[in-house]
């Protein structure tokens, strides 16, 4: 019998695994931090998880847009 491995995560949770691994805080820590600034705009948050937190252009892009792309509400 053949194992079929999992599905590959696409898209910016793809990057989820190493963005806690060189920062040293769970996903959640970093999305928390984005929800809480729901009045900037992409690139303004991206900016500032760059500038007040040291991540760099990519981690913080992907981060951004996975939480702009699930909105609730």
């Amino acid at each position: 019998m053949r194992t079929v491995p999992p599905p590959k995560t696409k898209g910016p949770a793809s990057y989820f695994p190493a963005i806690e691994k060189k920062y040293g805080q769970p996903i959640t820590h970093w999305i928390d931090l984005v929800q809480a600034k729901k009045g900037m705009k992409h690139m303004e948050m991206v900016n500032w998880l760059k500038a007040a937190h040291g991540l760099g252009h990519g981690h913080a892009n992907a981060i951004v847009a996975h939480c702009l792309a699930n909105l609730s509400g």
